[in-house]
């Protein structure tokens, strides 16, 4: 593994032949295939299950009761799930590869308490009520804390260890004023308690319109990012060998992650295990090449966030599970299976 792997051995990792490169290319061209078919089935399948001719209908006719159903509701559920899907697995890759840490996602540096810690705020002290108001303040709060977990860390001497810890640290305090506040204000707690699960039932286009330009930025970043990414998980020495800037590519790579996580959450709300799952999963057939993971990660995580959002709504019709219940009841066990593997393969 990357992350893990004494700097020869990732670079012989990097250096695939070109059959393992023929490979890679036709996997992505399978994942990518996956994806529409997902979505369509997000899109077909709820309290009320649609045929394909009735969502032709109402994608491309968009008039009554089918087009109410697809593009009113539906439509921009599974192209917000789309976006978040490949901005948490996006985020979860560039911590992998920035912390050198396996088991890096978008709650290790604390972005995740930065968003929910702000949003509680919005409620208790600003009276804020509605999703497109949560949304400018979480994304505000985890921005805030991945640039006081960048300074804590060091800033321009930040190390993987130091970030962790300064992240580690700063969510712990964010989730005891979270727990202080949602305790002493059943108003808070109330309306906290949806959001904090993790849901696509709530997207509208404005929400949409709200997030796109960050998510857009952020994943343009993230994937430029990959070569230089390959170069610092290969150690400090070696990268500095290499030519790599560490102190720019580390700060590059905390903006992406910012502001990829914090835009998925302000509009979903905390979504675990899609960050930590999809890129160590990818990671186990691709290899430690990042020019392979961020898009594998881009292409598969939203599979995955749409794939549990359906499952949510088949298995408690006509009401549903929040899609951030699903990934962690699927990607709990999953994960752990996935930890077991790669021990056994170790020893």
């Amino acid at each position: 593994m990357l992350v893990d792997s004494p700097p020869e051995e990732r670079a012989a990792a990097l250096a695939a032949p070109p059959s393992r490169g023929g490979t890679r290319a036709a996997g992505l061209a399978l994942s990518t295939a996956v994806l529409p078919l997902v979505a369509l089935a997000s899109i077909a399948i709820g309290a009320k299950e649609l045929s394909l001719a009735q969502v032709w209908h109402g994608l491309f006719q968009n008039s009554g009761t089918y087009g109410d159903v697809v593009v009113g509701e539906r439509l921009s559920r599974t192209v917000l799930g789309l976006l978040a899907g490949a901005a948490l697995g996006l985020s979860g890759a560039v911590l992998q590869a920035l912390t050198r840490n396996p088991l890096a996602e978008p709650g290790i540096l604390g972005i995740n308490a930065g968003a929910s810690a702000a949003v509680v705020t919005a409620i208790t002290y600003f009276g804020v009520t509605s999703l497109s108001g949560y949304v400018w303040f979480a994304f505000l709060g985890a921005a805030a804390v991945g640039a006081l977990v960048w300074f804590l860390g060091g800033s321009r001497g930040a190390t993987p260890v130091r970030l962790a810890l300064a992240g580690t640290a700063i969510s712990a305090a964010l989730y005891g004023y979270l727990q202080a506040v949602m305790i002493t204000d059943d108003a808070a707690l109330g309306r906290m308690r949806f959001w904090t699960v993790g849901s696509l039932a709530s997207a509208t286009q404005g929400t949409i319109a709200q997030v796109l330009p960050f998510l857009g930025a952020g994943t343009v970043l993230a994937l430029l990012l990959a070569r230089p990414l390959n170069a610092v998980a290969m150690g400090d020495d070696t990268a500095r060998a290499l030519g790599a800037d560490l102190n720019r590519t580390r700060a590059l790579a905390m903006l992406a992650a910012t502001v990829l996580s914090g835009a998925a959450t302000a509009a979903c709300g905390p979504i675990v295990f899609v960050g930590l799952m999809v890129p160590h999963v990818v990671r186990s057939f691709t290899g430690p090449d990042l020019r392979w993971i961020l898009p594998y990660a881009t292409v598969l995580s939203p599979v995955l966030l749409l794939g549990a959002d359906v499952v949510g709504r088949m298995v408690a019709r006509p009401a549903e599970l929040q899609v951030g219940v699903v990934t962690a009841v699927l990607g709990g066990p999953v994960f752990i299976l996935l930890v077991r593997r790669r021990r056994t393969t170790q020893l």
